[in-house]
């Protein structure tokens, strides 16, 4: 076995990022009584998987760590968070999660979310030409809104791609197949809120848990 050298969680943020998703998956997996195989049949994610990422070997894709918050009836943002939220919190530039990376300049960084009453998710993107990052869709009821500040963002939301400028802002049902792509030559950057019901489905029996 390979063994794996510890990192330097100063010198690389998407590093620490790492180091709190494991910390923190594992940790929520003890407090609900789960064995692996139990957390890998509610989320859909194989024992193997989370395996790495427990142990902090591997950088798990978005869609990845959706399937694993939705096992727990949390947002993706309380498997990031190094610790309960205040009652108010501000989040640096320096601080908020790298979760995706496309090509050099493309990045999703969750800049801050919430649990309470339903999940709340702020996002910042940037894209550069000829990037795309194709979405799941998520659990019944989540809604997006968009605002695009530079480039034209090329949403694609059940296999129909609508154009949308800098200036604009969208608002469309997440719950089908979505995705996002700068087609354009001009880097694309825009926010996103993504607004999802405080209850998960458990992919075991078909039940739904609240929060």
């Amino acid at each position: 076995m390979t063994e794996v050298e510890p990192v330097d969680e100063a010198a690389d943020p998407s590093s620490a990022t790492i180091s709190t998703i494991a910390r923190n998956v594992r940790a929520m997996r003890t407090e609900q009584g789960w064995t692996l195989d139990e957390l890998a049949g509610r989320s859909g994610v194989s024992k193997g998987m989370l395996v790495q990422i427990e142990q902090n070997r591997t950088n798990p894709s978005i869609g990845t760590l959706c399937r694993v918050a939705e096992a727990f009836g949390i947002s993706l943002a309380a498997i990031v968070e190094l610790g309960q939220a205040p009652a108010v919190r501000i989040v640096g530039p320096d601080e908020a999660a790298e979760l995706w990376h496309g090509k050099p300049g493309s990045v999703g960084r969750l800049l801050v979310g919430s649990d309470r009453r339903e999940h709340l998710e702020l996002w910042e993107w940037r894209m550069t030409p000829g990037d795309a990052y194709p979405s799941q869709d998520h659990q019944p009821g989540t809604r997006e809104m968009l605002h695009v500040h530079d480039g034209t963002l090329t949403l694609s939301v059940d296999g129909v791609d609508h154009a949308v400028p800098a200036g604009s802002a969208v608002l469309f049902e997440a719950d089908r197949p979505h995705g996002y792509a700068n087609r354009g030559r001009k880097a694309l950057r825009f926010t996103m809120v993504a607004a999802a019901p405080a209850a998960q489905h458990d992919r075991r029996d078909g039940a739904v848990h609240g929060v």
